[in-house]
C-alpha cells in the first residue's frame, strides 16, 4: 500500500445582522528589549474589522441530570440549512476581509510558494514486476502515483489524481495491490469526505475492472487472490452524511465481476454491533484476520484459517482490555503484537490451535521503552520510542536480536516494513532540520545507503534543535523539542509557534515540514511538547490525559508556555498556541481557562462542544479518551467544566483568534467551531479579532490541494506576525 504524504486542515461560514465593533490602527513594532511586559509590549497591530455578522440565538436548553445547559447555537449544527451557509458565507467575508489588509500577506504566500517548489517522493514498495512510489513535483495538487520495473530504472505514471477532479478536491484515499500486482483497487475521497469510493483497475491494461464501489468508510482494502478483497463500511445515515450518526461498523467480502448488492457481511452490524471494523488477509494468504472494536482504544481479535472448510472465525483476543495486532504469521504460528500486560507493549507468539491469551509466549518482551514492530525479508524490526527520538534494531523470527540499524541521526524513523522475498526494503528518516529522506537497506549486510533525498534550499546548519524537560504543576516530567536559528537571544522577545496534541495514544515525533521553514527563518521559534493522553511513553502516558485526568493535557501545556516564558525565548505577547482536531479542544480549553496565557490562538477542526461531540458521525468512538456527558453526573460535570464551547465568558479578553474549519469535515464536524466562534464574537472584550476561516470542499484532512494548504500557512502567519506587532520583511 503507498502511503501518501499527509496534509492538514482549514475552512468557510457566516449569518446576517452585524455587531458594531472596530479595531484600533496598526501601530510599529517595537524595538527589542530585554522583557516584554503588559505595559512595555507593542499593542497588536489592527487592520479594519468589520462588524461581526450577529448569530441568531435559539431556545434550546438540555437537561443533564436536572442541570439544564442552554446550547442556543444548535441551529448551526444543521450543515444543510441555508440559514447555515448564509452563516459561513458571512463569517468567511468578515474574516477574508480583515487578511486581506495585513500588508506583508502576499509575500508569505509567495515565500511559501517558492519554499514548496521541490520534489517530494515515497519510498518504493515492490508489487508484482513493479516498484510503485509517489511523486509531487513541487506544486502539483496531489502526488502522482510511478511505477518502474527496478526502483533505479524507467518509470511511468500508473496513477495521477490531479485529473480526478476539475478543482483539485477529489483525491486519493488508498491504494492495494494483488499479490501478483495483476490488480489494484483504490479508494478516492471526494470534498475531503471521510466518505470513498473503491475503483478497481487491471494494472497491465489500466482498464476498470466492474462498478465503482461506493458509500465506504473507514475502510482499508486487503485482497484474497485476484478474486476480491474485504473492505468496511456503515449503512449511509438518514440525516446529513456529513454529520450523522454512524455506529454499526460491517466488514464486507466484495468478489471482482459481481455487484456491490452482491457483496458477503463477514462480520458486524446489528448481531455484532462494533463501531470500528477492520479484516486483512495475511501475506501467506492462509488466514483472515479481523479486529473489532467500540472506541479508538481497545479491540477484540479473530482469526479464520481459510484452509478450514468450516468458515468459522476464532477468537483471539474477546474483550477491549487492550491494543492488538497480528504482525505476521509463520506457518501455524500467530506473532501478536499487544500491550495486554504490557502498558509499553510487546510481541507474543501463540499457535492457530490455541491463540488465546493464556497460551502467549513473549517474543520480545516489554522494556522500559515504547515499542512498535514491522517486519520485512523474514525478520522483524522493533522501533523503540526512547525520549520521543528512534532507536531500531533486527530480530530474526526466533526473538533472537542481531543488530542495531544505524540511523543517519538522532530523529524519526519509519517504513521498515517488505515483502518475506525482499532482501532489502526502504526507509525514511527526518526530523525537524533534517528533510524526509529515504534509504535503501539492505537486510543481508545491515548497511543503508542512500537512496532519494529532496533537492531543497535549506541549510540544517544554521538552526538548532533542542529537548528540554521542564514540570508540570504534579511534578510529572515533560520533554519538548524547540527548534529556532542560531544567534537567537533569548530575550523574550522572540515570535513563537507552540504545538501539541495530547491525547488518542498519538505521540507527535521529531519531523520537518517545509511549512515551518519561513517562521524560522524570519526568526520565529517552533516548540513542541509531548504532552500527557499522547504515546510516547506508553499506555501509562495516554491514560494520564484520559477521560477524568483530562485536566493534565491543558496543565502539560500551559507549563509548556509558562516554561518558554520564564526561560526567556519568548513572552505572552509573542506566543502563538496551536493544535488540530483533538489538539484543537486544547487550544480552546487553554484559551478559556488562561486566555492571558498567548497573543494568538489557531484551534483548527477543533472537538469543542463536549458535551454533545459523541452525537455526530463515529464521535461516540472518542469516549475511552473523553468520557460523554449521559455516563454519570460526576463525567457530566467534568467535561461541562472545561467544554470550551461551554466556557467563553463574558466581558473577558481573549487573546487574537483565527479559528479553522471545513465545510466537508465528517470526522469534527464543523459546528464544533461555528459554536465556538459564536461564543467568542458575541462575549470577548477589547480589541483583539475573532475570526473563523471556513474552507469549502475539503474535510479533516483528505481533499486539500497544495495552493489551499499554502493558503491556510500564509493567512495563519500572517495573522500571528501582525497580532504580534512585527512585520517579518523589515
Amino acid at each position: 500500500m503507498i502511503r501518501l504524504i499527509p496534509v492538514l486542515l482549514l475552512f468557510t461560514l457566516a449569518i446576517i445582522g452585524c455587531k458594531q465593533q472596530e479595531a484600533a490602527q496598526t501601530t510599529t513594532e517595537s524595538t527589542a528589549v530585554a522583557s516584554l511586559t503588559a505595559e512595555t509590549a507593542p499593542a497588536p497591530a489592527k487592520g479594519k474589522l468589520l462588524p461581526y455578522p450577529i448569530t441568531r440565538k435559539g431556545d434550546v436548553i438540555d437537561d443533564y441530570f436536572g442541570h439544564p445547559v442552554p446550547d442556543p447555537y444548535r441551529w448551526l449544527e444543521d450543515d444543510r440549512s441555508e440559514e447555515t451557509a448564509e452563516w459561513v458565507k458571512a463569517q468567511n467575508n468578515v474574516t477574508f476581509n480583515y487578511l486581506e489588509q495585513i500588508p506583508f500577506r502576499e509575500k508569505i504566500r509567495e515565500q511559501l510558494t517558492q519554499d514548496w517548489n521541490y520534489e517530494r517522493e515515497s519510498a518504493p514498495v515492490r508489487h508484482g514486476d513493479f516498484y510503485y512510489f509517489s511523486r509531487n513535483d513541487g506544486l502539483q495538487n496531489h502526488s502522482v502515483i510511478y511505477r518502474s520495473s527496478y526502483p533505479d530504472g524507467e518509470e511511468e505514471i500508473f496513477l495521477d489524481p490531479n485529473g480526478f477532479s476539475g478543482d483539485g478536491t477529489t483525491s486519493l484515499a488508498g491504494l492495494s495491490f494483488t499479490q501478483d500486482g495483476s490488480m489494484a483497487a483504490y479508494a478516492i475521497s471526494e470534498g475531503g469526505s471521510d466518505w470513498r469510493k473503491i475503483i478497481v483497475l487491471n494494472t497491465e491494461t489500466m482498464e476498470q475492472m466492474g462498478d465503482t464501489l461506493v458509500d465506504i468508510k473507514f475502510s482499508g482494502i486487503s485482497w484474497y487472490g485476484t478474486d476480491g478483497f474485504y473492505y468496511s463500511s456503515y449503512d449511509k445515515p438518514d440525516g446529513s452524511e456529513l454529520s450523522a450518526m454512524t455506529d454499526l461498523h460491517k466488514l464486507y467480502y466484495h468478489r471482482i465481476g459481481t455487484t456491490q448488492g452482491e457483496d458477503r457481511l463477514v462480520f458486524g452490524g446489528e448481531e455484532t454491533p462494533r463501531r470500528y471494523i477492520s479484516g486483512s488477509i495475511s501475506e501467506d494468504q492462509r488466514y483472515l484476520i479481523v479486529s473489532a472494536a467500540v472506541s479508538t482504544t481497545g479491540n477484540e481479535l479473530y482469526i479464520r484459517d481459510l484452509e478450514d472448510e468450516s468458515g468459522a472465525l476464532t477468537t483471539i483476543v474477546d474483550d477491549f482490555e487492550g491494543t492488538h495486532r497480528i504482525v505476521d504469521t509463520d506457518g501455524d504460528r500467530l506473532l501478536i503484537f499487544t500491550n495486554h500486560e504490557a502498558p509499553n507493549y510487546r510481541l507474543v507468539e501463540a499457535s492457530i490451535t490455541n491463540p488465546g491469551r493464556e497460551y502467549w509466549v513473549d517474543l520480545i518482551p516489554e522494556s522500559e521503552h515504547v515499542l512498535s514492530i514491522g517486519r520485512g525479508g523474514g525478520y522483524l524490526f522493533t522501533s523503540y520510542l526512547i525520549d520521543v527520538q528512534t532507536r531500531v534494531y533486527q530480530y530474526d523470527y526466533q526473538g533472537t536480536q542481531i543488530r542495531e540499524v544505524e540511523l543517519p541521526s538522532i530523529g524519526t524513523a519509519g517504513g521498515f516494513s517488505a515483502r518475506k522475498d525482499e532482501n532489502k526494503l526502504f526507509y525514511t528518516f527526518t526530523s525537524f532540520t533534517y528533510p524526509a529522506t529515504i534509504y535503501e537497506y539492505d537486510m543481508a549486510s545491515g548497511t543503508s545507503r542512500l537512496y532519494w533525498t529532496p533537492d531543497i534550499t535549506f541549510h540544517p546548519e544554521e538552526y538548532v534543535t533542542e529537548q528540554v524537560f521542564f514540570e508540570s504543576p504534579d511534578g510529572t516530567r515533560i520533554p519538548m523539542f524547540i527548534t529556532y536559528k542560531k544567534g537567537l537571544e533569548k530575550d523574550g522577545t522572540n515570535p513563537t509557534y507552540l504545538y501539541a496534541y495530547g491525547g488518542f495514544n498519538v505521540s507527535l515525533r521529531p519531523s520537518f515540514s517545509i511549512a515551518r521553514l519561513i517562521w524560522l527563518e524570519k526568526g520565529g521559534i517552533y516548540a513542541q511538547p509531548n504532552i500527557r493522553g499522547g504515546g510516547e511513553y506508553g499506555r501509562s502516558w495516554h491514560l494520564a490525559g484520559t477521560r477524568k485526568n483530562r485536566q493534565n493535557v491543558f496543565d502539560d501545556f500551559i507549563a509548556a508556555a509558562e516554561y518558554l516564558i520564564d526561560e526567556g525565548y519568548t513572552s505572552s505577547q509573542r506566543l502563538a498556541i496551536a493544535g488540530g482536531s483533538n489538539g484543537g479542544l486544547l487550544v480552546g480549553a487553554i484559551m478559556t481557562q488562561r486566555p492571558d496565557l498567548a497573543a494568538v490562538a489557531f484551534p483548527a477542526v477543533g472537538v469543542l462542544d463536549m458535551l454533545r461531540y459523541h452525537t455526530f458521525t463515529a464521535g461516540a468512538g472518542w469516549a475511552f479518551d473523553y468520557g460523554t456527558a449521559e455516563e454519570s453526573e460526576e463525567m457530566f460535570q467534568y467535561l461541562l467544566d472545561y467544554s470550551p464551547v461551554h466556557n467563553v465568558r463574558h466581558e473577558t479578553v481573549y487573546p487574537s483568534t483565527l479559528i479553522t474549519t471545513a465545510d466537508h469535515d465528517d470526522r469534527v464536524v464543523p459546528a464544533h467551531s461555528f459554536k465556538f466562534a459564536a461564543e467568542l464574537q458575541e462575549k470577548h472584550a477589547g480589541p483583539n479579532p475573532v475570526l473563523i476561516r471556513i474552507e469549502t470542499r475539503a474535510g479533516h484532512g483528505a481533499g486539500r490541494t497544495t495552493e489551499s494548504v499554502i493558503s491556510e500557512w500564509t493567512d495563519r502567519y500572517a495573522f500571528a506576525w501582525y497580532q504580534m506587532g512585527i512585520n517579518p520583511f523589515e
